[in-house]
């Protein structure tokens, strides 16, 4: 799985943007001023801001613009100056180049929230994709792999709507915080959380350990092993393979064929025998799903959980540790989601959601988006607009939900809650283990992985104090089974940042596990 960045050199553009990218109050927007012989395609229309004013509207095709490429190194390390760029030079909608593929980058806040609102003028499905359909993109595109597959962040059509109405209510047991469900997830990621705080203890009682690698990254894993109902140790396997396919390295690509023949050996297992699981209420909720429609679905589960969740933790993490102030003050006065949304309207996890498509031409921002276009809507670049920014960073006690971490409209994440509640609990039981948590690395040398969705840290190196030693690991025993019922149920009116209860209960079920476990015991004696 390649998702490089050694693109072609960035060309000119036919024109520079001459003001910001949206209008406030009465102003009219600032337009471009052509460059010397690019003046065609220029009309004037009214402004879609509903200022009255006039902005000049590009109506040059995609595929004939020289579109500048969005991964490349700098995007990479520096991708709000990249952002800023294409705001400067384009307006709110930059053209862009994806590994070779032409595609439209929005960036202003208010058009990303029209191209999201609107489902149907601005569709999901591959099959909307116009030069998809025309055989012009490339077979080996590195994108391609990642978008075929049919699953509920990407099906258009038809069949979306009775897919999300199942993944609704196949979730809404582990959402409703009035559902035993809901207390069980929340135990479970406190003696998850705990047990690798403990395990990484062993260590001793103050060291340095990367949070990424021993904390961020396995705790949702987990805790979607909890979901998926995975029986015994199969879950560490899968969860180690889906880690390889998120790497994307060498072994990712064996690691994935492993992973989707163990989710369908999953979905078989619960069609069969169904449990108080995720897999099972979604089959519940829609019987008609296949196994391999199923294993699709729970692969999207098992990686978007896994990924996003753990890069919420480790971006949180690093907020309140070296950040402004705002978060750390949240988390002090208790209120850990709060300082998670200052975080996320600062760092999304996910930086560009999946494409949609014009359903016919539109006009949106500077330009003219024909049918069949594929528009790429960033939640970064929209969070740095300055018609979002400028009213986000109010000096108040609570932020503004008005972001787009989860997106926005119809097609709002499903599981927002869920990933909420993983994160949440795993920050607090970080902050309420360890008295002291500092960098171990300058904030500005933190290394960044960055992919075309995501952006994370590929590591969190931090030092370390317990606030009291850890007991010694259990001996080596039978694996512990993994699964919903396995977990003792929360009190009903446990708060979203347990107490240090499950502490006691998670040192004990440390135990031998597969390749999970002698994975993170391997960073402990190596030192990370």
């Amino acid at each position: 799985m390649n998702h490089g960045l050694n693109q072609r050199a960035p060309r000119s553009g036919p024109f520079v943007w001459s003001g910001v990218g949206s209008g406030t109050g009465s102003q009219p927007l600032k337009c471009y001023e052509p460059v010397a012989g690019s003046v065609e395609g220029l009309r004037t229309v009214e402004s879609h801001m509903g200022d009255g004013g006039t902005t000049d509207v590009d109506d040059t095709r995609l595929e004939a613009m020289t579109a500048q490429p969005l991964l490349t190194r700098d995007y990479e390390t520096r991708p709000a100056l990249v952002y800023e760029r294409l705001r400067q030079r384009h307006g709110p909608v930059a053209p862009v180049d994806l590994l070779g593929v032409p595609a439209w980058l929005v960036l202003g806040y208010r058009e990303s929230l029209q191209v999201l609102q609107d489902d149907d003028a601005w569709p999901k499905g591959l099959e909307n994709w116009r030069a998809r359909s025309e055989g012009r993109v490339p077979a080996d595109w590195p994108l391609g792999p990642s978008l075929e597959v049919n699953h509920v962040l990407i099906q258009g059509g038809p069949g979306y709507q009775p897919l999300r109405t199942a993944w609704d209510a196949a979730l809404k047991p582990f959402q409703d915080p009035r559902h035993p469900q809901t207390k069980r997830l929340k135990a479970a990621v406190t003696a998850h959380a705990d047990e690798l705080i403990t395990l990484l203890g062993q260590g001793g009682g103050t060291g340095v350990a990367d949070l990424s690698a021993q904390f961020a990254r396995p705790l949702p894993l987990m805790v979607a092993s909890h979901l998926l109902g995975f029986p015994g140790s199969q879950g560490d396997d899968a969860l180690m393979d889906m880690w390889r396919v998120l790497d994307a390295g060498p072994d990712a690509e064996p690691a994935l064929e492993r992973l989707l023949e163990t989710l369908v050996e999953l979905a078989e297992a619960k069609r069969t025998r169904p449990g108080d699981d995720f897999p099972s209420y979604l089959l519940a909720a829609h019987p008609d799903l296949s196994l391999d429609a199923l294993a699709r679905e729970l692969f999207m589960l098992l990686g978007m959980t896994s990924d996003h969740v753990g890069i919420l933790i480790s971006n949180t993490v690093v907020e309140v540790i070296a950040g402004e102030g705002s978060a750390r003050a949240s988390l002090s006065a208790g209120m850990v989601r709060e300082s998670m949304n200052r975080v996320v309207m600062r760092k999304p996890p996910l930086v560009n959601f999946v494409p949609r498509f014009a359903a016919k031409d539109t006009p949106l921002g500077n330009y003219t988006i024909r049918e069949g276009d594929p528009v790429w809507v960033s939640s970064a670049a929209a969070h740095a607009d300055p018609v979002f920014a400028d009213h986000a960073v109010a000096n108040t006690a609570v932020s503004t939900r008005a972001h787009l971490a989860w997106g926005a409209g119809r097609r709002q994440c499903p599981a927002r809650e869920l990933a909420s509640t993983v994160a949440a609990v795993g920050v607090s039981r970080l902050f309420e283990r360890f008295s002291h948590l500092e960098l171990a690395l300058p904030v500005d040398q933190l290394p960044w992985r960055s992919s075309p969705f995501m952006r994370g840290l590929r590591s969190l190196p931090v030092r370390y104090e317990l606030a009291s030693p850890v007991a010694p690991l259990a001996p080596e025993g039978p694996e512990r089974a993994a699964g919903p019922e396995s977990e003792t149920p929360a009190d009903p009116d446990t708060p979203d940042t347990p107490d240090a209860s499950g502490t006691a209960a998670a040192d004990q079920a440390v135990q031998r596990r597969s390749s999970l476990w002698r994975y993170l015991t391997g960073l402990i004696r190596t030192g990370r």
